[in-house]
């Protein structure tokens, strides 16, 4: 085999790892190299990433991150000559191509290099770029793998880590620092930086409780300024441009509720001024029938926001000396499901999950004005009903998002990439200050156990933890006639479906890495469980096999199974709404049992279909019209409640089981429970399960990039 070829207008010299060109001489890792020779072997032709693995490092084991950096080594390489950065192409799903001449040397000699004159290539340049605009399309390559890397080892390297679009500049960027920026037993969210960048403003929450309050962290000091002198029910922050205003929405009782318990104002705080210890905010706007939140300062009069109304989320305009609002963006066939800002280009990138459950990218302008909609490429690493919230990046018509421990690059015409390693802790999107060097993440986990408690005996210190871990689990559900307790664990690295035996438990299902679970239940036989994991039924057999049960839309919520007619009891969106519905499992087909909005649902042995609207009421359905249950009118709460034979069982907001006979209508308070429940799950003849709260970290870090 020749060990001297020329790719385009580079000497490549196997003997010395060096690659020349122009009259100079770079030397580049043997591995890189042997992944161009592959792929020059194969010129003009896709080479797919198992056979690169293969024939570069055979028998030993590497990840395909290790093939993205020797491709972005050798790209760094050919960047010499604007004609050669689109030499390396990537074919999503199937490999990469080498698209140029080459030429190979027998013999080892001295290559004769001939300098092209600026003007020769400058042409050459504007021909290629204008090509390319035609094109107009652009795909992701690879994002964040430094990033990544980082988080895993504690190092910083540096990469080619943003997405290359066909033959456009790639944004590079390489690893600085990556430093924590809180490291409290509170948890932290929602971390912005200031204008300036000298400070980053975040909430925190003292551990266990469910208020917060705004902080500022100067980062070259590393001083913590409280900007709220109390705690209170904060949604997230945006800052003015000049960094002296910061707006928040701030969630609180409803002095007389109506159609919610919360009503929701959006206030204004004088950041200067909150720095002295002057945190007076001013009031802009209260909404007491419609819930708001994620305000986005535009300039001095306007914000952006998302309203629900009606059960649909719209993205309104808001001006403040108008004190009126107008709809911009409003998703008639589905739902809208978030939003990002761009400053720098003045543009808005929505997520929509439209009625034919396709997620689309729409990028619109402050005034309302649709620039562009497109399908978001659907892969197998994301469930299609997963909700995503992409952030914008620094390089042009690039976004990201993470969904847990994997991170994705979204370009605007939809193309999507798997951009990230494994990681054992969940981060978000990361958010970028507007220099492009520096962006915040949030990681942590969240630590909740499965815990049971006697009937006979109530009291918030009467309960035993079932087979304790340090991650987060709950849905615990007793086995119709055995002994087993079916629930959902994260203790494996991966959020699955594990049964407890009374000894230790062992898992059961095996489905992809970040699925969410939205119901768990057990067939009446005891002999399965059905599943909603990724808005999508599965049944799952005690020996771990698992049968999708195809459904005509996504499952929002599964209440409740019944295995014997294949009937189930839950929350799907329908037209964009959700809806409570009975759902025939065996024909894929729905009937609606209630338009209202619907917190949590089951269904009584006897048939009488039991939920609570927003206001923590508990109805039941009738043929004319559904009614109150009036000796429940206090007794709702967040914690939901469970039906077991004709009896409800609740937790109040005080902390009480209780239980009300549906048929004799007896309403009984058994005792106090733990103030650290998260959710009752089950109920048998002689015991109540709960998932128990444990802890939980969430903390800021801020990933530093070197400059360009």
């Amino acid at each position: 085999m020749s060990v001297q070829y020329w790719v385009g207008d580079f000497f490549i010299d196997l003997s010395r790892n060096q690659v020349t060109y122009d009259h100079q001489t770079q030397t580049v890792p043997p591995k890189a190299l042997a992944v161009l020779t592959c792929l020059a072997k194969n010129v003009n032709q896709v080479v797919s990433q198992d056979e690169l693995l293969t024939a570069v490092w055979p028998d030993t084991i590497v990840t395909p991150n290790t093939l993205q950096r020797s491709i972005a080594q050798l790209r760094k390489v050919l960047s010499a000559n604007l004609e050669s950065k689109a030499y390396i192409k990537t074919h999503a799903k199937q490999g990469y191509s080498l698209e140029c001449e080459v030429r190979w040397q027998a013999n080892i000699t001295t290559p004769k290099l001939t300098k092209r004159s600026k003007q020769s290539a400058n042409e050459t340049h504007a021909l290629a770029g204008g090509k390319e605009r035609q094109k107009g399309n652009r795909s992701w390559r690879h994002i964040f793998a430094g990033f990544m890397l980082t988080l895993l080892f504690g190092v910083g390297i540096g990469l080619n880590s943003m997405g290359y679009f066909n033959g456009s500049k790639p944004f590079e960027f390489e690893v600085k620092e990556l430093r924590s920026l809180t490291a409290t037993d509170n948890k932290e969210y929602g971390g912005v930086y200031s204008a300036d960048g000298q400070y980053v403003i975040f909430q925190r929450y003292p551990e266990k409780l469910c208020r917060s309050s705004i902080w500022a962290k100067h980062l070259e000091t590393g001083r913590e300024t409280p900007l709220m002198d109390k705690l209170g029910t904060y949604g997230e922050h945006s800052l003015s441009d000049d960094g002296k205003q910061l707006i928040y929405i701030e969630a609180n009782d409803c002095t007389t509720p109506v159609t919610q318990k919360q009503c929701y104002t959006l206030q204004r705080l004088d950041v200067a001024k909150a720095f002295e210890g002057h945190n007076q905010p001013t009031q802009i706007m209260e909404c007491k029938n419609t819930k708001i939140i994620k305000p986005t300062w535009l300039n001095d009069d306007q914000v952006l926001l998302m309203q629900l109304t009606d059960k649909r989320w719209k993205l309104i305009l808001y001006s403040v000396s108008g004190n009126e609002s107008q709809t911009i963006y409003d998703v008639l066939d589905g739902r809208f499901i978030d939003y990002d800002y761009s400053g720098k280009d003045n543009l808005i990138a929505l997520i929509v999950l439209r009625n034919d459950h396709q997620r689309y990218l729409d990028i619109v302008r402050p005034s309302g004005e649709l620039v562009s909609s497109q399908p978001v490429e659907n892969i197998p690493e994301i469930s299609p009903y997963r909700r995503i919230s992409p952030n914008f990046t620094p390089d042009d018509e690039q976004l990201i998002f993470s969904t847990g421990r994997q991170l994705f690059g979204l370009t605007f015409d939809g193309q999507v990439s798997n951009i990230s390693i494994p990681l054992d802790t969940s981060i978000s999107t990361p958010t970028f200050h507007l220099n492009g060097q520096r962006a915040l993440v949030v990681k942590g986990f969240y630590d909740s156990d499965i815990a049971m408690m006697a009937l006979s005996n109530v009291h918030a210190e009467n309960y035993v933890t079932l087979d304790r871990s340090t991650q987060f689990e709950h849905a615990a559900q007793f086995q119709p006639g055995g002994d087993l307790i079916a629930f959902q664990s994260n203790r494996s690295g991966e959020a699955q479906i594990w049964l407890y035996d009374g000894k230790g438990s062992q898992k059961l299902s095996n489905f992809p890495k970040d699925s969410y679970f939205n119901g768990i239940h057990w067939a009446q036989d005891g002999q399965s469980v059905l599943v909603n994991v990724n808005s999508e039924l599965f049944r799952v057999l005690l020996d771990g096999s698992q049968k999708r049960i195809p459904m005509n839309d996504p499952i929002r919520e599964l209440f409740q199974w019944n295995s014997k007619d294949d009937s189930a009891l839950g929350l799907v969106n329908i037209d964009g709404q959700p809806m409570l519905v009975a759902l025939n499992l065996r024909n894929s087909a729905y009937t609606i049992v209630s338009e209202k909005s619907v917190k949590w649902a089951q269904k009584s042995e006897d048939g009488r279909v039991i939920y609570t609207d927003l206001l923590d009421r508990f109805w039941i359905t009738g043929s004319v019209e559904d009614t109150l249950i009036p000796p429940l009118m206090s007794q709702g709460s967040d914690k939901r409640f469970v039906i077991t034979h004709n009896v409800i069982y609740g937790v109040n907001e005080a902390s009480q089981l209780w239980s009300y006979d549906l048929n004799s209508t007896e309403f009984q308070v058994l005792g106090a429970v733990p103030k650290t429940i998260d959710y009752l799950t089950d109920v048998n003849h002689t015991n109540v399960l709960f998932s128990n709260h444990v802890a939980s970290k969430k903390s800021l870090a801020e990933l530093v990039l070197a400059a360009n």
